[in-house]
């Protein structure tokens, strides 16, 4: 599942490794009210739509994203009872190394998560570094991607999830409500490429939205199921 807004640049050979992963059943993608081609792009490539009306941020696309994915049945049971990769748009041709998140999956570690290489990001990580602190201090575990959407769940892993948090948030709010369930995500290490942001005052601003963002999360803010 891909969640993506005005990704129309990037998406479609996103879309292309991920449709050369084995064994995948559908693919979805999550538009947050792009206003470029991303959903027309997305169905042609062959993927599932579903469109918010209006750029909600990506914890609202991504729960929608989850939800269409997964579908309840009449009796409220879920549909869709397989590994879920949860893929971000910026990607390109190395999605297709997130297959290893999806082989690292059992009963053991029902959570997977991708480690970017060092120095991946554009800035200077202080948004990084608090993440990992707070949730040291929550649950005693320091993960080394906590800002990380490239992720792997099983159904049990999903289950133990109250929501998803709002924003750019959504992330953290997943690792600290896997960790609270006695869940830790197993970080394995990709050579995976994005659009990093760069310390450009763009830059500097999108980590000041994601920093709020990541505190509300930790503080408890859930968009329910």
């Amino acid at each position: 599942m891909v969640t993506a807004r005005n990704e129309g640049k990037h998406l479609p050979a996103t879309l292309d490794a991920l449709l050369g992963l084995p064994d995948l059943s559908r693919l979805v993608v999550a538009d947050d009210g792009s206003r470029d081609a991303t959903a027309t792009l997305a169905r042609a490539a062959g993927a599932e739509v579903v469109s918010l009306p209006s750029p909600l941020g990506k914890g609202a696309a991504l729960r929608a994203g989850i939800l269409t994915a997964r579908k309840r049945g009449p009796s409220g049971s879920y549909l869709f009872n397989q590994p879920l990769l949860l893929a971000d748009a910026d990607l390109g041709p190395s999605a297709a190394h997130l297959v290893a998140l999806l082989e690292a999956l059992d009963e053991d570690h029902p959570a997977s998560v991708a480690a970017f290489p060092r120095g991946a990001g554009g800035g200077f990580g202080l948004v990084k570094n608090l993440s990992r602190r707070a949730l040291a201090r929550r649950t005693g575990v320091a993960p080394l991607e906590p800002l990380s959407g490239q992720r792997a769940l099983l159904p049990m892993a999903l289950d133990a999830l109250p929501g998803i948090a709002p924003g750019f948030g959504a992330e953290v709010g997943m690792t600290l409500d896997l960790l609270c369930a006695g869940i830790e995500p197993l970080e394995v290490s990709l050579p995976l490429a994005h659009r990093a942001t760069g310390r450009t005052l763009r830059g500097f601003a999108h980590r000041a939205r994601q920093g709020l963002d990541v505190l509300r999360a930790l503080h408890g803010d859930r968009l329910p199921w």
